[in-house]
């Protein structure tokens, strides 16, 4: 199992690479829009909706605000370098305010595996509003990947993806090598304390040595140093925490995997649960210290 997730991570983690830097911001949020939907697919299953045309149905309501994102974004980039706007994300509007929504669910998220595991595997919740949830998270996920692509660029688009990887694979080495005290035993029983600090403590070198090197760059002056240290290692929390949400969600269908695209990692939703948590708040943190700088 191991040497699969290692191999299809060899051949996945190029790919990511280029597409961060090589594609164009608009075949960017294409791209993954495109993964985005092969998870609500896969997120269709986990909450029990067996009908196909509920499914498509699904990723119709997707679709559309997706599209209509998609285009004004595009407008906006357009309308900056022709019209030579200082800062295109003041002309977002309502849109950047969006973020807030995502942000608040995953701190309640967060609050409540923390402190009521046993209640949140116990509650129970009609499908319609499981659907609502799964919209929210993955159209808030889709969007604020795109725009921090978009509006901040691949170095920092990649410094965010690295910050997940590095996070998980700390916490996967640190849990087996010095796990003893288990996060959440009744969702997760293999995460450990000990994993998150390795989370934490990988999260927080990667942000020192990021912002350390790019920190006297031009578009990058802005970012206070401990800011954004405190930012990332909020974020791994964030990821953290989200992984156990989609643990919850999958004990509850009485299912190890989202689905089994992926050889040795499972599903779409398998590979993403992190960063579908983490960067709705990663998004407004930037924009938070942008705008306070």
């Amino acid at each position: 199992m191991l040497l699969q997730r290692i191999i299809t991570a060899l051949i996945l983690v190029p790919l990511v690479v280029l597409a961060v830097f090589q594609l164009h911001p608009q075949y960017f949020s294409l791209l993954i829009g495109l993964v985005t939907l092969l998870a609500a697919w896969e997120w269709t299953n986990l909450i029990g909706i067996n009908s196909s045309l509920k499914r498509a149905l699904f990723l119709v309501s997707l679709i559309l605000p997706m599209l209509w994102v998609h285009f004004w974004t595009q407008f906006l980039e357009l309308a900056a370098q022709v019209l030579d706007w200082p800062d295109v994300r003041n002309y977002s509007g309502a849109l950047e305010w969006l973020v807030v929504a995502p942000v608040l669910f995953w701190i309640l998220v967060m609050i409540l595996i923390r402190n009521t595991p046993q209640g949140i595997l116990k509650l129970e919740m009609k499908i319609c509003y499981k659907a609502l949830i799964g919209w929210i998270v993955l159209f808030a996920a889709w969007m604020f990947l795109s725009r921090l692509r978009a509006f901040y660029g691949s170095e920092m688009t990649l410094f965010f993806l690295v910050l997940i990887w590095v996070a998980d694979i700390a916490a996967y080495f640190a849990g087996k090598k010095f796990g003893k005290t288990q996060l959440a035993p009744e969702i997760s029983p293999g995460k450990t304390v000990q994993g998150m600090y390795g989370a934490l403590i990988a999260g927080g070198v990667w942000a020192a040595a990021f912002i350390g090197y790019y920190g006297y760059r031009d578009g990058f002056v802005w970012m206070r140093v401990s800011d954004f240290i405190l930012l990332s290692l909020l974020t791994v929390l964030i990821s953290i925490y989200g992984d156990l949400f989609f643990s919850v969600v999958k004990r509850q269908r009485g299912v190890k995997d989202s689905g089994s695209i992926l050889p040795g990692h499972g599903g779409i939703l398998d590979r993403i649960d992190s960063l579908l948590a983490a960067i709705p708040f990663f998004y407004a943190g930037i924009t938070v210290i942008g705008l306070m700088s």
